[in-house]
């Protein structure tokens, strides 16, 4: 399949710009999440068989794999009922906001093949968080999945940064029941001030009111707490990174997501023009160092999700052996394709095993 995608398919879809293609993947992968007798049929041939299955454990959860498919490809919870029958091992949506937003103007999505990147300026569209929650509703939910499923929030665009913690706990209220974990994104450089909720004062304020809204839930329904992490910038200073994860641990999270898009321009990307996040390859060193940071500041006791760069099993493995217990993907299908993480989780696997 890989050799197909690389030859035919992606050739015809790098014709399109890039969101339209976007939005055909979407459609293709809702519509296969309907076809459950096919979903199944793919997972035979996709997920580890028994003999190799060796399953991931954290943050209370069992993942069947160890590669997951990153925020922002299915924004809307439309087509993650289809990520197991690629091979992954989770999936998570969003980013989702509390209210509905077209985010930036287009184009706001670059393709850079020679260089395996893009550049995003999407700015969190989405249908909003209690439109989200209503199409969650009708799907399986916690313990009927059949990989864990985690919900990504963001800040509103019109909500003023002295209301976001308002602005993600009206998200939280409304999504919370349909996540197996919950990521809080402050990272994303294509919100307006959003990072700044990173620094160490607004970051307390927003996990200290996240946090006491999960134990009221978990205390009124008599559930466990919801499993929360924080997605962070991998522009960073390493003294900042210090300060979020003294906040992480003060409040009890549950585990962290490094890192995000990137707003340095190495090399190439030094005379490209585009605002927005960069991903794909050229973030694969920045991000294992990050990964590496948090796992020996926090002696490999915090959960690490590894993201930023993976295009190959050797990047995989490079942010498992930096620390990272998981690991996302997204860039990284756009180029090698739907069956990217059936590779990468053999691979990994048949490693495992040598």
């Amino acid at each position: 399949m890989g050799y197909l995608y690389e030859k035919v398919l992606r050739p015809a879809l790098f014709k399109m710009d890039s969101e339209p293609a976007h939005e055909l993947g979407v459609d293709a992968l809702a519509l296969l999440g309907r076809l459950s007798p096919v979903c199944r049929l793919l997972e035979s041939c996709t997920q580890l068989p028994a003999s190799q299955h060796r399953p991931v454990e954290a943050f209370g959860l069992t993942f069947p794999n160890a590669v997951g498919l990153a925020a922002g490809f299915d924004k809307n919870a439309r087509a993650w009922e289809a990520a197991a029958a690629l091979g992954f091992g989770h999936v998570e949506i969003g980013t989702v906001t509390a209210q509905a937003q077209p985010g930036n103007p287009k184009p706001r999505m670059f393709r850079y093949p020679a260089e395996e990147a893009v550049i995003n300026r999407m700015g969190f569209n989405n249908e909003g968080s209690e439109a989200v929650a209503a199409r969650l509703a009708k799907q399986p939910g916690p313990g009927k999945r059949r990989i864990p499923l985690g919900v990504n929030l963001g800040k509103s665009k019109v909500a003023p940064l002295e209301e976001a913690v308002a602005d993600y706990l009206t998200s939280f209220a409304r999504l919370a029941d349909f996540a197996d974990y919950l990521v809080l994104n402050v990272s994303s450089p294509n919100t307006p001030g959003l990072r700044q909720l990173q620094d160490e004062k607004p970051l307390r304020e927003l996990l200290g009111a996240i946090m006491a809204a999960n134990r009221e839930r978990a205390a009124k329904r008599g559930v466990a707490l919801l499993p929360v992490l924080l997605k962070i910038a991998p522009d960073l200073s390493w003294p900042q990174i210090d300060a979020a994860l003294g906040v992480i641990a003060e409040f009890g999270l549950a585990g962290i997501i490094a890192t995000n898009t990137t707003l340095a321009r190495p090399g190439f990307f030094s005379t490209v023009n585009e605002t927005g996040g960069l991903s794909g390859k050229p973030l694969r060193r920045k991000s294992t160092e990050v990964v590496n940071y948090i796992s020996r500041a926090t002696e490999g006791k915090l959960p690490i999700i590894g993201v930023g760069g993976i295009s190959d099993p050797a990047s995989a493995a490079e942010k498992l052996d930096a620390g990272a217990t998981l690991v996302q993907v997204y860039t990284g299908m756009i180029y090698r394709g739907p069956f990217f993480a059936r590779d990468l989780a053999w691979a990994l696997s048949d490693r495992q095993r040598a």
